[in-house]
């Protein structure tokens, strides 16, 4: 056990330690059709050059934080296809295309798909990318077909893909860096030379792996192959228990899959890196006793989930004095050891610093954990304090993809004598673990596994895995590859991803091609045993329409700024920014703003914000931050209120015109402000744009609008006038 160890007058004792563990879970899911040998979604290769290299390859600058890579197996295979220039991807072909061959079609193609950036940190930050983004969105907002040319589409397929080159090669590669300093003008050679060196970046990943693994500065876990909601799979009325009452589809009970999955992934790792895996982080964090009973039985030594199963495993809120140490479950003569994540902390890195400073951010975090860990280490014990979370989605958020970020967090733990940051299996052998008898089934989101069952759509995913598993069992008279493949494509469908996207909780523009790609993984299963796909599997699973999420205003309003709604006819007329709840690839996001109203008078810009029910005491410490510009961006104001005792206050008022009376609010159910179009700086009738955002403590936990701005077209009542 690493103490520091401390002199007084009466000699020497040792002093308790923080250890620290970061789990990175990298996944993605398995996008191949083993039909027709293509691609249908180019994930896997973008994040393969931005982070699953970069996110290990920065640990060598820090030779003394050591942490765990969490690999899924069936994420890993495409990447090894990708290096191997095997893969068939159109979404890298339409890239590659020479710009004067693009059919319309190409050209469609191209300007649906290539701008599925953060605008703010990843295409903005490019200003050539960020010309081409403006002149699509100016084109679709007048209606009007893309007027590119030949040279305009050749700098968007060059644009697409280096905005996603890991900041190692955008910092250290002279190729790249030359391109990023010329920005326009590239050339079919670019092109052609840009193809092949993603393909030396993509290959660069599992070799990266491996030396810091054999180094033992990290230690890679895994996931069962195909990403599967385990116990769901060895019995879908599990769900039952979790969530008494829920909706549930035919029962699905097939433990045997959940073990082959399990089975997969170990023989994976232990072929790809030398050694089998001692730690599992199953699907989601989705546990069951029997799942931990199949993981055990296997020789898994370690699991992780969520500090919420914790919590319902033991029937009460565990603070940080019991999340802060290894348990030991033991069933049947079978065990593992299992740490619970800090829910809230693991959040705050996914969600939160993403918006703040980076010294700021890795200062705030540490401090939070020191904060937790005072009384455990006063009372002379260590503290684990397990990390865990997604190591890809959230750095598109993040100023130059986290790399100041995790830096600077590195660099601080690296100084802290009181901190190590080590492996799960190290931090593990620090601490004498709990018994725990048994497990809450449950996963990381809610202690429930609502996400995957229980909604319509998701049902119906359920029904239609279950058709196709039964029909497997009851067609055996297929040729040995043909039933194996068959077999295989069962296991894709299993994986968790399918159902994420169904339901109600999430939202991608990718949605139909994640629907159409489980179908035809279902479809391919009858494909394999000669038999025709049912006609169902024809017909889109996605029910659910988006709702609108912006209304324009369409009349002049003028509320009374009381913090009430008192009449219902004060606010007809004003544009409403409806947030739409459901989240991307990352769920945990914090949803404290129901809508926002916004209008004019001609003479002043009206807001008015509406919190979720139940939220409005949480306002009581809060700040609210408002940045209004005129819609070039050329003026720019901003105001911070402050809530306290049921009232609020302008605290800071930059106006681009400061001028007396220029801003009024208040605070009973609803945020009302009022702020002058003169103190703003909006002429006459001209238009702005505005965001707004919730703070508390100093970290923002909400925005309106999550990405990019709110914009008024105008300010004119003439311009409302029927």
């Amino acid at each position: 056990m690493r103490r520091v160890r401390a002199r007084f007058f009466l000699g020497t004792f040792d002093m308790p330690q923080i250890y620290l563990c970061f789990l990175w879970h990298m996944h993605q899911p398995f996008y191949k059709d083993l039909a027709s040998g293509e691609y249908k979604l180019p994930w896997t290769r973008m994040h393969a050059l931005k982070d699953y290299y970069g996110m290990v390859r920065i640990l060598e600058e820090f030779p003394r934080i050591r942490q765990t890579f969490n690999l899924v197996p069936s994420m890993m295979v495409q990447v090894a296809e990708y290096a191997s220039g095997a893969a068939r991807d159109p979404f890298f072909d339409a890239a590659l295309k020479p710009a004067e061959a693009l059919t319309d079609g190409d050209r469609a193609f191209l300007l649906r798909h290539s701008f599925y950036s953060d605008p703010g940190r990843m295409i903005y930050r490019y200003p050539r990318y960020g010309e081409l983004y403006d002149a699509w969105q100016s084109q679709k907002n007048a209606g009007s077909r893309a007027m590119f040319g030949p040279q305009d589409f050749r700098d968007l397929q060059m644009w697409s893909q280096l905005a996603w080159f890991d900041e190692e090669f955008q910092a250290h590669d002279e190729e790249v860096r030359e391109w990023l300093r010329r920005g326009r003008n590239f050339t079919p050679a670019d092109q052609a030379r840009m193809g092949a060196k993603q393909r030396e970046i993509v290959a660069q990943v599992t070799p990266e792996y491996r030396k810091l693994a054999a180094s033992g500065q990290i230690e890679i876990s895994t996931t069962p192959y195909y990403h599967p909601i385990l116990p769901l799979v060895c019995d879908s009325a599990i769900a039952g228990v979790s969530h008494p009452g829920v909706p549930l589809p035919p029962r699905f009970r097939y433990p045997g899959d959940a073990r082959k999955q399990l089975e997969m992934a170990r023989e994976f790792a232990a072929q790809t890196f030398g050694a089998a895996p001692a730690g599992l982080w199953p699907s989601e964090g989705s546990v069951s006793d029997e799942a931990f009973g199949i993981a055990a039985e296997l020789g898994y030594r370690w699991a992780a989930t969520d500090s919420g199963v914790l919590n319902r495993t033991l029937g009460r809120g565990v603070g940080v004095d019991g999340l802060y140490r290894p348990y030991h479950w033991q069933q049947d003569g079978r065990s593992l050891t299992v740490i619970f994540r800090d829910h809230y902390l693991s959040d705050l890195i996914g969600f939160v610093y993403s918006k703040m400073d980076a010294a700021a951010a890795a200062g705030d975090f540490l401090r939070r954990i020191h904060d937790n860990c005072a009384g455990i280490l006063g009372g002379g014990r260590d503290a684990l304090v397990p990390i865990i979370l997604d190591g890809e989605n959230a750095w598109e958020y993040y100023d130059r993809n986290g790399r100041p970020f995790l830096r600077e967090l590195y660099r601080r733990i690296q100084d802290d004598p009181r901190m190590s940051a080590v492996t799960v299996s190290e931090g593990i052998e620090k601490l004498a673990p709990e018994p725990l008898g048994g497990i809450f089934p449950g996963s990381w989101i809610n202690a429930n596994f609502d996400v995957w069952i229980g909604a319509e759509e998701d049902n119906q995913a359920w029904t239609q895995l279950l058709r196709a598993r039964e029909t497997f069992d009851s067609t055996p008279a297929v040729n040995g590859d043909k039933r194996q493949m068959a077999y295989e494509e069962l296991l894709i469908a299993e994986g968790s991803d399918w159902c994420w996207w169904y339901g109600p909780e999430h939202e991608s523009t990718n949605r139909p091609e994640f629907d159409q790609l489980y179908r035809s993984h279902l479809a391919n299963v009858y494909r394999f045993l000669n038999l025709v796909p049912p006609e169902e599997l024809s017909r889109p699973i996605l029910r659910m329409a988006l709702p609108a999420v912006l209304v324009t205003p369409s009349g002049p309003i003028r509320p009374v700024i009381d913090g009430e709604v008192t009449s219902y006819f004060e606010w007809m007329g004003a544009g409403v920014y409806h947030v739409d709840e459901r989240s991307g690839s990352m769920h945990g996001k914090k949803f404290l703003v129901k809508e926002v109203y916004f209008g004019s008078d001609g003479r002043n810009f009206y807001l008015r914000i509406d919190v979720n029910p139940d939220y409005e005491r949480e306002l009581g410490g809060m700040e609210a931050r408002f940045t209004g510009q005129t819609l070039d961006g050329a003026r720019s104001s901003q105001i911070t209120i402050g809530f306290a005792y049921g009232a609020v206050k302008p605290l800071e008022m930059k106006l681009a015109v400061p001028a007396e009376g220029a801003v009024e609010c208040a605070f009973a159910r609803v945020l009302e402000v009022r702020i002058s179009l003169e103190a703003l700086g909006i002429a006459a009738g001209q238009g702005l744009r505005f965001q707004a955002s919730l703070w508390e403590g100093g970290l923002p936990v909400d925005a309106i609008p999550h990405q990019g701005w709110v914009e008024m077209k105008s300010t004119d009542p003439a311009q409302f006038e029927d």
